[in-house]
């Protein structure tokens, strides 16, 4: 298989370092670092652009660093050379110090938002470094081999990789992690750990079949299988309690929450600065609004609340979670298809907080959110190319992006949560 010298120019979304092949190819490469030049081999080869792996490393980055992850990618010396060992997929910058990341993520969105959004100089505001660089999650999800054994997905994406140690997860996670025992897959397509206050922790099985997995655990930990979104309580309680700037949240096995909790504070605290309190009435509009983390702390700021979640436990731990208001509406169902029905009816001037998944906005609920035409929009997201897409619609209907503040929720990793600006 033929061999190419590269020189690796920048880092690109999606942990990837990118060169130029001689034919003027962009070429995509793993575990690269700028200005190194590597010889690599071809893994995807397409019209416009390749991909490939590092076979060695001939000019090493002044920056580069020596992993703490055994299981982070390596080069290892074998009979003709160097041999790559197997590396874990879920982290891509442990060869680069912090502050580094932080400036390489900034760099990132705003490269986006340029190519994507066709935003010219968009205001992208230094990174919101983590408390934690390391155990700082919350919430670990792992698949198992054909053995039994918990890992992660490997970096080729073709398997899983049993790992001896992980420095992502909570401390409690981890110290729990090791006791993870299965005979077998035992028709499971993932496990997850998740941790909440006071070091509870919960075992979360997720399978494809209606039968209860059968576990002999000695601890003192809740556990509950998912099947079809269905959650079955084996031992303890359906749900943990995690705690964000002093304000408890009931969050239920199936539900989604902010995996680092120190940077969800954070993120709450930046939306205090940057939603304005005014002496008249303001509607806030919570789109994709999850078990109200965001709500919550706004619930007694403004005149109304209205949530939109299309997941039914994060519905359920919502009105749990806003108990004590009542100033709020709850709408369970897709945000396309809710909204718009919202047109018209939602009186008082609004502001909107959005925080959708990682496909963004749906066209249909962005096409009601102009309608709507909220004066703030605080727009959270966790995918720089579709905030990019989203964000020249907005501009295109009127808005004008004030600044992105990207916050680092997931050190050692390519992903960028950000929190954007738009007023009308």
């Amino acid at each position: 298989m033929p061999t190419y010298q590269v020189t690796l120019e920048k880092l690109t979304y999606g942990g990837e370092a990118m060169g130029r092949l001689q034919d003027g190819r962009a070429v995509f490469v793993p575990f690269g670092l700028p200005g190194e030049t590597v010889r690599i081999q071809l893994t995807q080869e397409k019209q416009n652009f390749a991909r490939g792996e590092i076979l060695e490393i001939l000019k090493s980055s002044p920056d580069r660093i020596e992993a703490k992850c055994k299981h982070f990618y390596s080069l290892l010396p074998s009979g003709e050379g160097l041999e790559m060992r197997a590396a874990c997929g879920g982290c891509h910058y442990q060869n680069l110090p912090y502050e580094k990341q932080l400036l390489a993520k900034a760099d990132i969105l705003r490269d986006q938002l340029q190519r994507i959004g066709k935003i010219e100089n968009p205001s992208v505001q230094p990174t919101v470094a983590s408390p934690e660089q390391w155990n700082y999650r919350n919430h670990v999800q792992f698949h198992l081999t054909d053995d039994g054994k918990i890992g992660f997905i490997n970096a080729k994406g073709n398997a899983t990789l049993p790992i001896e140690e992980c420095h992502l997860p909570e401390s409690a996670i981890d110290a729990f992690r090791n006791d993870l025992q299965f005979e077998s897959r035992m028709n499971l397509e993932r496990v997850s750990l998740r941790s909440g206050a006071d070091d509870d922790l919960m075992l979360i099985l997720e399978s494809e079949t209606e039968e209860t997995p059968e576990l002999e655990i000695e601890a003192d930990i809740s556990i509950v299988h998912i099947y079809e979104d269905h959650p079955v309580v084996i031992a303890g309680n359906d749900s943990l309690t995690i705690q964000v700037l002093g304000k408890d949240f009931h969050v239920s096995a199936p539900s989604f929450f902010q995996v680092n909790t120190k940077m969800a504070e954070k993120m709450v605290q930046h939306l205090q600065t940057q939603l304005p309190i005014t002496n008249q009435p303001i509607t806030l509009l919570d789109l994709y609004c999850g078990v109200g983390l965001f709500s919550k702390f706004f619930a007694d700021k403004y005149a109304k609340v209205i949530g939109i979640e299309s997941s039914l436990s994060a519905c359920e731990d919502f009105a749990i979670n806003l108990d004590e208001f009542d100033n709020i509406e709850l709408y369970e169902g897709a945000a396309e298809e809710i909204l718009p029905a919202l047109v018209g009816r939602i009186g008082n001037p609004t502001y909107m907080i959005a925080d959708p998944p990682r496909a963004g906005i749906d066209k249909f609920a962005l096409d009601a959110i102009l309608q709507i035409s909220p004066q703030v929009i605080a727009y959270v997201s966790c995918d720089p190319s579709t905030l990019a897409r989203d964000a020249a619609r907005l501009l295109k209907g009127g808005y004008i992006l004030q600044h992105v503040t990207p916050f680092d929720l997931f050190p050692q990793t390519y992903h960028i949560e950000s929190i954007s600006i738009f007023t009308r």
